[in-house]
Order: C-alpha cells, then structure tokens, then sequence
C-alpha cells in the first residue's frame, strides 16, 4: 500500500492521508478502526455500486468491530441534487447519526461530491472519509475537499471547501467499472498531464493501449502521480484562490457542455471537450504551437473520449451556460489556457465570438 499526506494549515485540522494499493480492503477497514474511531458510521453509496461492494465493505467494517449502518440512493449525476441531500439527512436523522457519527463515501464522483457536501452541513459538521470506486473518484475528485451538488442553473453551485480525514483508492474497484466510467477517468489523468507533467504525458502516449487494458503496474504509477500532482496544488492553494485554478483546464467549458446537454454527456466527455476547446482557443491566440495542440486532440481520441460537440449544441445556449460558472469574478470567466504542455496560465475575458468559433468549429 503506499502512502500519502495532504499536509494542510494545522489550524484548519485538515491534513490527511491518502492510501493506494491494490486488494487492500480488509487493510482499510483495520486503519479506520485503528485511526478514524467514532461512536457511529454511516456508509453511504449508490446503487451501482452497493449492488457489487457494499456486503463486502460492511462485513469487512463489522468484523473489526465497527457500528455501522448503510445508506444507497440511485445512480448517477441526475441524483446530485437538493431533494437527494434532504432524503439522506432524513435517513441520518432516523439511524439516531449525531456529531459522534463518521460518514464513508465509497462511490464515483457523485457519491464522494454528495457525502462530503452533507458531512459539511450536517449538524454543522461531521467527519467523513472516501473511498473512491471510480478511476475519476482515485485521481482527482475525492482528494482536496471540494464537495457540491448540482443545481438547475448548472454544475456545482452548491457546495463547500470541507476536508475528508482520509481517502483509501483500492485498484481492485477499477476491474468492474464500466469502460465509460474508465474513460472519464482517463479525462482527468489527460489532464494532470497536460497542466504539471509532460512525461506523463509522453507515457500515456507510449502505453495508451497497456492503460486502456488495465494493467495494474500502469494504474498504479498513474493514480498515485495524479495523486501528488494534486496534493501538492492543494496544499499551497485549498480554497482555490490562485494556482489550484489551474486544476479547472478543460472544466470551463465542460461543465458547461454538461449542463447544456442536461448531463447526458458526462463529466470526464464534456471536459475532454473543454479541454480540446481550450486548447484550441490557446493556439488561435499564439500562445500554443500547432504540433501541441495535435498532440492533446489525439490522445483524447486514443483514450476514447469524444472530440466533437454535437450539431444540436448551440454555441449561445452553452455560452450563456458560462455566465452560471461559479469561478467568474466581477463578470470575467477565467479560462485555463497553455503556453505549452506542462506550462498552463489563467486567463480571463475570452471573447464571446472566439469561444463561439471554436464551439462551431467542433461540431
């Protein structure tokens, strides 16, 4: 199992570890007992994934002796919403779960999102630890405490900064992911690549064929990489107030995509879009060379992730999606943009009729 630590202002009481390894289950279930006690646990899932893993996570938790209850609400990003949030507490509210209780996340995106957005506001804070199921949950949304939930305005515009104790990503999860959830997952590691670590990159160039099979030695080197790349952005940025920015390349315009597609197109799809978008944007303004950009459309597609938007999107019905983007200040959207692979920068006040060229030229 390796080991990681988000090392946090110690005034906030934040730091915490990250553990990856493969088959470690009944490991974590020893480090929660031995490391996180609480009075009472709550696990909360989905029922894509409590249907596989939650009769396994719950005996591993009883058999060391934990006071655990589970809680599952239905799949999906359509989930994400206020009235899940209220019909969870409710169910809290019954199992007697008080400021002494400990909530587990073990889902994707949505159920790390959903849990951490509850831990925060309920009874005005309890812990919580992930335990991230899916490739896009172990690289990149269960660490560094941002938890939202959806609203009908867009992605996201609910939520708050709020750390977990601990997150623990077994590779065992990734053998059952379906090959849409993998590829989403492939997004955000495209990404770590192309904002911090061109070898990465370069690897993922080389080997994309090994990493779309799966091999263990390949998505071990990948999600623990993706891992330090993060927490160290976390660390010297939690709230994002300047360089975690950079963490956005691609989500711009991507959960714009989202919203406008009303979440048939995927997280890890509508930033592979954004992603190509703002690239394509940085090359139109001469800050990124040609080749570069050739070079980040086609491993997009290698990883099996879109490249097109499609015809029926229009470019104003997504651009006035921006003008929802929680990260704007004073009316400027800021949009990450690349010099170079490995070398991103915030830029604000992208022209309308540029984005829309872009969006059309990608249809």
């Amino acid at each position: 199992m390796r080991s990681m630590k988000v090392n946090l202002d110690k005034k906030s009481l934040s730091s915490y570890e990250i553990r990856i390894g493969y088959k470690i289950i009944d490991r974590v279930a020893l480090i929660i007992a031995k490391n996180h006690k609480a009075g009472h646990y709550v696990m909360i899932t989905d029922n894509s994934v409590g249907s596989i893993y939650a009769k396994q996570m719950m005996d591993s938790l009883k058999d060391v002796g934990l006071n655990i209850n589970l809680i599952e609400f239905p799949a999906g990003e359509s989930s994400k919403n206020i009235n899940t949030v209220l019909d969870i507490v409710g169910k809290l509210l019954e199992l007697g779960a008080d400021r002494s209780t400990m909530l587990i996340a073990l889902g994707g995106g949505v159920v790390g999102d959903m849990v951490g957005f509850i831990a925060s506001i309920y009874m005005r804070g309890i812990p919580y630890i992930q335990i991230p199921t899916t490739l896009i949950g172990q690289v990149d949304s269960s660490i560094g405490g941002k938890t939202a939930i959806d609203l009908p305005y867009g992605k996201n515009l609910l939520g708050t900064f709020y750390q977990p104790r601990a997150v623990f990503a077994d590779l065992i999860f990734l053998e059952t992911l379906p090959e849409k959830e993998f590829n989403n997952g492939m997004a955000e590691i495209i990404k770590y690549g192309i904002i911090d670590d061109e070898k990465m990159f370069s690897l993922l160039e080389d080997n994309m064929d090994a990493v779309k099979s799966r091999d263990s030695a390949l998505l071990l080197k990948l999600v623990e990489n993706c891992c330090r790349i993060k927490k160290s952005i976390v660390e010297i940025d939690e709230k994002e107030q300047g360089l975690r920015r950079i963490l956005n390349f691609g989500h711009t315009l991507g959960h714009a995509i989202e919203a406008a597609s009303k979440y048939t197109i995927s997280h890890g799809e509508g930033v592979a879009l954004g992603m190509i978008a703002a690239a394509r944007i940085s090359e139109k303004k001469k800050y990124l060379d040609t080749a570069q950009l050739k070079r980040i459309e086609e491993i997009i597609l290698r990883a099996g992730l879109p490249g097109k938007i499609p015809h029926d999107f229009s470019a104003d019905g997504i651009i006035s999606r921006l003008a929802m983007d929680k990260k704007k200040k004073d009316d400027v959207v800021y949009f990450v943009l690349l010099k170079k692979i490995g070398m991103p920068f915030v830029n604000g006040g992208i022209d309308d009729k540029l984005i829309s060229d872009v969006i059309e030229e990608m249809k």
